[in-house]
């Protein structure tokens, strides 16, 4: 199987490439990056792909310059072109989509368009998109599966025909665990101390800095929530989060009959991303076994929302509809930025992003450019507010 990598030298990309190097049926076509040439160029002497892509243009040429001075055969591409150019590639068989944010729209959508099998670790582009991306998937016969740890894991609790609909085929509930992040027990006073340190320091996974942000403040599941609307086609009744300290389990589905079936599994990356490169085969993701005999205290709560406020204003993005979840993403990511920067507080995140979604009025999603230009507006009126 051949494969592109979009978003390579992140989190999910590098843990791809450690379940590329344990199995010998997949080549890798095209890795990308933003702007991180050192490591692009690392992973390109590496696993020698046909293809580069860095979005930053000054990039790009330092890597091309680099890797023919190595010798190296590898095209270099830049831009979002480069990144549309090798998610659709006639020979690529499978696209990882683990660009970070809403950059990762339009080279998934590509993807989708050229009609891959899409290994989704871009919840934005859901998000963002929703029904114009399920759409897409459907016309032009993409294969969508979910790398979100948790929405893998319902997925593999689900039944092979649960497109029929939930309630068609018993089920009842889908329950998204949440660690709770590194403040899960903090007081609101706390909170608004937090650094950004802190709050990159999570208590179970390695993840990047925007989605260990994301993680703490609970938007990242605030985004996992309506990204479950859309892969699973779930009313937002349907769709349950609860507090697990632990990540053992990774999700649950409740059913009629009272069953509740369980994904477990370590907190590790790599076993969502070696179950959705194998669907519906099982590959070595070179993650320890799981000790059941040791799981002594496993806990589950509901979240509080007066502590994380953010969970809820992506639950009231959803049901507002329209381009409610566009205006969320994008507000979110322009605080969590300024936030690393140290330019807002902890707490000021989900003052902001509340402040965003007041500003506009509803409007139906009809297109990828009115989406793209709410998202557009929506950054420019939060910096306009936050930094003058």
């Amino acid at each position: 199987m051949k494969i592109s990598i979009l978003g390579s030298t992140g989190s999910i990309g590098n843990n791809t490439l450690s379940v590329i190097a344990n199995n010998d049926d997949y080549q890798v076509i095209a890795l990308t990056a933003a702007s991180n040439v050192d490591i692009l160029y690392q992973q390109c002497l590496q696993y020698t792909p046909n293809y580069a892509v860095m979005v930053d243009f000054d990039a790009a040429e330092q890597l091309q310059r680099r890797l023919q001075a190595m010798g190296s055969a590898t095209t270099v591409l830049s831009g979002v072109e480069g990144l549309e150019t090798v998610a659709s590639l006639a020979e690529v068989d499978i696209v990882v989509a683990a660009i970070v944010g809403g950059a990762g729209l339009l080279p998934t959508l590509a993807s989708v368009k050229a009609g891959k099998r899409v290994l989704l670790a871009n919840k934005e582009s859901l998000v963002m998109s929703g029904e114009l991306f399920m759409q897409a998937v459907k016309q032009f016969h993409a294969t969508l599966l979910p790398v979100d740890s948790e929405h893998n894991a319902v997925f593999q609790c689900l039944p092979e025909n649960f497109n029929l609909g939930l309630s068609e085929v018993g089920v009842t509930n889908i329950i998204l665990t949440a660690s709770g992040g590194p403040f899960r027990q903090f007081s609101l006073e706390q909170l608004q101390q937090v650094t950004p340190e802190q709050a990159c320091q999570h208590p179970n996974w390695k993840m990047g800095r925007k989605i260990s942000v994301d993680s703490a403040t609970m938007m990242n599941k605030g985004l996992e929530v309506i990204e479950a609307h859309w892969l699973f086609a779930a009313t937002q009744a349907q769709i349950q989060v609860v507090i697990h300290p632990q990540s053992i389990v990774h999700s649950m589905v409740a059913y009629k009959d009272g069953s509740v079936l369980a994904q477990l599994g370590r907190p590790d990356m790599r076993t969502p991303i070696a179950y959705a490169l194998a669907w519906p085969q099982r590959i070595n993701a070179g993650v320890s076994d799981l000790d059941i005999s040791r799981l002594s205290n496993l806990s589950f709560e509901a979240p509080n929302l007066q502590q994380f406020p953010c969970l809820n204003l992506a639950y009231q993005a959803l049901e507002s509809g329209g381009l409610f979840p566009v205006i969320l993403n994008a507000a979110n990511e322009v605080a969590v930025e300024l936030f690393l920067q140290q330019k807002i507080g902890f707490t000021d995140i989900a003052k902001w992003v509340e402040f965003a979604l007041e500003q506009f009025s509803f409007q139906t999603m009809q297109s990828i450019s009115q989406i793209l230009e709410q998202d557009k507006q929506t950054r420019e009126l939060l910096y306009q507010h936050i930094t003058n």
